[in-house]
């Protein structure tokens, strides 16, 4: 599917071209566009300054990561803008001294089209962002016909040292297989799911028989402190939600380094596992 958004033409413009900074109203460099580029990001990002999700360790006392929400819903026209945007919050906590790796969700239609992998490789290449700060969170696995030309998607951007995680991951045998092929750096679990009044101890067997050292598990949609409770004795290594933290905007990340209400439950109801940490 070929995007039409006119960002899309200024992405094929800049394939080739040097590295040229472009400074913002405070005198930050930004991600390399034009000026005309720049006035309409500036004009989107005024409409949409909250959205940044902060991810935190399980007992909530470290910030270690973010994931950009707008991202999950967004249309065909907007995809490129807003990754674009998310894109530039992981620079601008760079260049201000935070390490804050960024998760930057993608529909499953766009990782098996060879435009959207040529645009955001440019996207990529154009924020000189060190590996290990970009992430693409893959939102579904593909229907069959489209396996073959998602996954050599996600390998060439793999290739410029970006990481892969799976967002709604259930336990499945095609997900394992999938997570095995691509050695994916994390797995996200919906805790709405896990509400049950007994945990599902097979998704926990297969987590625990599955995980290896470069394998993160992370709770998403934490609300109640029955989710927190419940991804504790799951040993998962990091939670987000409702719970830890609500979006927030890029420069409130900046001043933020723990969730004080998962910290709170915590020294209220301490919890025998120690990977929170």
């Amino acid at each position: 599917m070929s995007p039409k958004s006119r960002l899309y033409t200024l992405v094929k413009a800049w394939k080739n071209k040097p590295f040229q900074e472009v400074r913002d109203a405070c005198g930050e460099p930004w991600l390399g566009l034009s000026s005309q580029a720049l006035e309409e990001h500036q004009s989107w990002s005024k409409r949409q300054a909250i959205g940044h999700e902060p991810i935190f360790n399980c007992k909530g006392t470290k910030l270690t990561g973010s994931l950009f929400r707008p991202l999950i819903n967004a249309s065909d026209m907007q995809l490129l803008r807003l990754f674009m945007e998310g894109l530039d919050s992981i620079a601008y906590w760079y260049r201000s001294g935070r390490f804050i790796p960024g998760i930057l969700p993608i529909p499953t239609h766009a990782l098996a089209s060879s435009e959207y992998i040529d645009a955001l490789s440019d996207l990529i290449l154009n924020s000189r962002l060190p590996v290990g700060l970009v992430t693409l969170g893959i939102q579904a696995l593909p229907q069959a016909h489209l396996e073959g030309s998602s996954k050599e998607g996600l390998l060439r951007l793999r290739r410029l040292g970006v990481l892969i995680h799976l967002l709604q991951f259930s336990g499945s045998a095609e997900e394992l297989k999938w997570a095995e092929e691509l050695e994916i750096e994390g797995l996200h679990i919906d805790m709405t799911q896990c509400r049950q009044p007994e945990l599902p101890l097979d998704l926990i067997s297969q987590i625990r028989n599955y995980k290896h050292a470069r394998t993160q598990i992370y709770a998403s949609n934490l609300t109640l402190v029955k989710d927190l409770s419940h991804a504790s004795l799951m040993q998962v290594d990091h939670c987000y939600g409702g719970l830890m933290m609500p979006p927030i905007s890029r420069h409130q990340m900046l001043h933020i380094n723990d969730s004080r209400i998962a910290k709170a439950i915590f020294s209220f109801h301490p919890q025998s596992n120690q990977n929170g940490d």
